[in-house]
């Protein structure tokens, strides 16, 4: 029998890019950060820039435009194509857990991941859940699974998305996860970044990568966000959001200011032989990144990060009742650890830089200005 899954997956990819092709195309105009000059630490990037630079790791976006809203969704995918019984061992970790994050106790007790990994709208986090549920039990060998772990993360849309009405469809979710590819990434206003805001201007989808130098072991970081928070924006410490005149706290009556709720998700992916245990320590590294953008992670902010590991001497395969496992040891995290924090900032500028101007009804949320913004880093000697 043809698996014609894959086919039916493009084919929708394709009708929704058509359909958000004016956007998308306003997107490849605007530059990611290092296009203006921003260089963020001391380690290269590899190819693509991208969590894809991770082997095998691959992305997908399903964008929902129209009367409903701006909304959509995002599937990150680890190596190949059984994931319930070829496993990556995972870590979650929560920075303020204001955010309905699915599937995080079992992530947490067993220290992996059984499905790949969803990004959506907060009140479409359990339909895109169930899609992906009936999607992954329709495959090949699934026949007699009784249980299984979706993980699933949202950021609440809802200043650009009629967020009640939860315009989330399987066939969104099936598209996102069957278009899903490596390589180049579409960043800013697409799939999950499709309604965000950040920082009082157009948040969304941004990715980077690190590659660490051969005397720490060449190994690659790969992180994605969906940025949708605030605070006082800074890029490469220039105080972007202070000079431009649009930050949290300003407290000035006749514009006011930008929230500082919010909330943010980053992905990790690595191909450095780390355990649960190591993973959730390079997670919670990777909140010295946002930190650097100037995230207040307010009360109302959902700040949740999943890092997982694609080395084969980590995988976890079902039925395997004694493996061998080799895994880094304490010593050899620290440049791991820079690495994260590197790849989360210039994803987060990323993007913010790559979204466009975005409308829902009266409310306009505006792009991050370009060149004001290029202004204001060769004032403080920043490009």
């Amino acid at each position: 029998m043809i698996d014609l899954r894959p086919v039916r997956g493009a084919l929708l990819a394709a009708l929704f890019t058509v359909l958000c092709a004016p956007v998308l195309t306003a997107q490849d105009a605007r530059p990611r950060a290092r296009d203006i000059g921003v260089r963020v630490g001391v380690f290269g990037t590899g190819a693509a820039n991208a969590i894809t630079d991770v082997a095998g790791v691959r992305v997908g976006h399903a964008t929902v435009r129209g009367a409903s809203g701006n909304t959509g969704v995002t599937a990150i995918l680890p190596p190949g194509d059984d994931w319930f019984r070829d496993r990556v061992p995972a870590a979650i970790v929560v920075g303020n857990g204001f955010g309905k994050l699915l599937g995080v106790t079992q992530v947490r007790e067993l220290g992996e991941l059984e499905t790949p990994i969803l990004l959506t709208c907060t009140l479409c986090v359990w339909r895109a859940a169930d899609a992906m549920v009936d999607w992954l039990i329709a495959r090949p060998g699934m026949e007699n699974v009784r249980s299984i772990n979706p993980v699933v993360g949202e950021t609440n849309d809802g200043a650009l998305n009629d967020i009640r009405a939860r315009p989330i469809t399987p066939a969104h979710v099936v598209a996102a996860l069957e278009s899903a590819a490596g390589g180049t990434i579409e960043e800013g206003a697409v799939g999950a970044g499709a309604g965000t805001v950040a920082f009082g201007w157009k948040g969304g989808i941004g990715t980077s990568s690190r590659v660490l130098p051969a005397q720490y072991g060449g190994y690659t970081v790969g992180v994605i966000v969906q940025s949708n928070y605030g605070g006082i924006l800074t890029i490469a410490g220039a105080p972007i959001g202070r000079e431009l005149g649009q930050y949290s706290f300003r407290q000035v009556v006749e514009s006011p200011d930008p929230s500082p709720d919010g909330s943010i998700m980053i992905v990790i992916a690595t191909d450095a032989p780390l355990g649960s245990h190591h993973l959730e320590r390079l997670a919670n590294r990777s909140l010295f990144g946002l930190a650097r953008t100037g995230s207040t992670m307010s009360n109302g902010s959902g700040d949740y990060i999943i890092a997982f590991s694609t080395a084969e001497s980590v995988r976890r395969r079902s039925g395997q009742s004694a493996q061998q496992v080799t895994e880094l040891s304490n010593d050899a995290l620290t440049p791991l650890f820079q690495a994260v924090a590197e790849a989360t900032e210039e994803a987060i500028y990323n993007s913010m830089l790559k979204a466009v101007t975005t409308s829902y009804g009266s409310r306009i949320v505006e792009a991050l200005p370009i060149d004001r913004v290029v202004e204001v880093l060769r004032k403080y000697g920043m490009h």
